[in-house]
């Protein structure tokens, strides 16, 4: 299995890092998880390729996760691709069908499916998933892969969450801002390092992901705090990282 993160940053831009999005792929099968601002382009800066992607699977519904679903269905619609599939939490078709209302001349040019899925084991894209609900400001779920891979999606940290990622060989895992923002829906890296010791969760590696411009910086002492409570492999995800599981 292959994991490329497209989208490492936050609805807040850096520059460097675009809006949520990854690629879980094996074999011939791959989806998308997530598409924020700007994965329409990685996707075509990676060996991947829009055209290549036919399965699109959400963790939720803020802009900086979903705001490249139109785009992504226009540029396969012209390129002259056939099918695209929508699949993530309740609310989902609802979702795409207010976008299509304000974008009608897209209604209709391509077979667009859209599925709604829980906290439980589901089928995509030719991948075994399981669900979990997290904490965050919206209905949002993490995401595991067998014993491969686990996201996080967007969440605060705890240790129900690092107990789902148990196992895996890899997890990436939202870690927002540096330990002195008082923030809620997303963690600090002493809250994520608690949480990971905690639970003892026997993961592989932590990747560090959906980074707002005030870690930028602040990656080695965000690493300190993390390791000053948990002694796992924990490293920042990049745009455009393929890590091969």
């Amino acid at each position: 299995m292959e994991v490329t993160f497209l989208g490492t940053g936050s609805a807040m831009p850096t520059g460097e890092r675009y809006q949520a999005g990854l690629v879980v792929e094996r074999d011939d099968r791959r989806v998308l998880v997530d598409c924020g601002s700007g994965v329409l382009h990685r996707l075509q800066q990676s060996s991947i390729g829009y055209e290549n992607v036919s399965t699109v699977l959400l963790t939720h519904h803020h802009l900086d996760h979903v705001s490249d679903l139109m785009p992504l269905l226009k540029a396969r619609w012209l390129a002259g691709e056939e099918f695209l599939e929508i699949v993530g939490p309740s609310g989902t078709k609802s979702l795409v069908d207010d976008l299509l209302s304000v974008h009608d001349y897209l209604e209709g040019r391509i077979d667009l499916r859209i599925r709604e899925v829980g906290a439980h084991e589901f089928e995509v894209a030719g991948f075994e998933v399981e669900g979990y609900e997290t904490r965050h400001s919206l209905p949002c779920l993490a995401y595991r892969f067998g014993d491969k891979f686990t996201f996080s999606g967007d969440s605060e940290a705890f240790e129900g969450l690092a107990n789902f990622a148990d196992g895996c060989e890899a997890l990436a895992h939202d870690c927002s801002f540096p330990d002195e923002v008082d923030v809620d829906n997303h963690p600090t890296p002493t809250q994520l390092g608690e949480a990971l010791s905690r639970s003892e969760t026997d993961v592989g590696t932590v990747y560090l992901t959906h980074l707002y411009p005030h870690t930028e910086g602040r990656h080695e002492e965000m690493l300190e705090s993390i390791g000053a409570v948990y002694d796992g492999d924990v490293r920042f995800a990049d745009d455009l990282r393929t890590v091969e599981l």
